[in-house]
């Protein structure tokens, strides 16, 4: 069954998906495209990582605790290589993988 204490956990994850997917595309109209490969590709593994997490906290999977606990790590390594741009979307982007990457490690602890 579906737990509340999910909630806020939830909530972080869509919130980092959903800034993720804003500087993955942002990042594609940069112009140096090359320069933001890493942060490209990070964003779209933390944005997926993010919506499976959120989907296995919602479903109440067995293995919701292990898989905020990888979304944690990829939250963190993605915002890491956001904050090393200067770019608004990247720091938006750092700001709300670090917000997420704390709420699955309270989640998962």
């Amino acid at each position: 069954m579906y737990s509340q204490t999910f909630e806020e956990c939830i909530q972080a994850c869509f919130e980092c998906m959903k800034a993720c997917n804003v500087c993955y595309d942002a990042c594609l109209g940069e112009e140096d495209v090359k320069m933001m490969a890493d942060c490209i590709r990070l964003d779209r593994e933390c944005a997926d990582i993010c919506a499976f997490a959120a989907k296995a906290m919602q479903s109440d999977s067995p293995f919701a605790k292990q898989i905020c606990t990888l979304c944690a790590d990829i939250c963190e390594a993605c915002g890491n290589e956001c904050k090393k741009h200067d770019h608004d979307h990247c720091r938006r982007c750092a700001e709300a993988c670090f917000k997420c990457a704390e709420e699955c490690r309270k989640m998962a602890a």
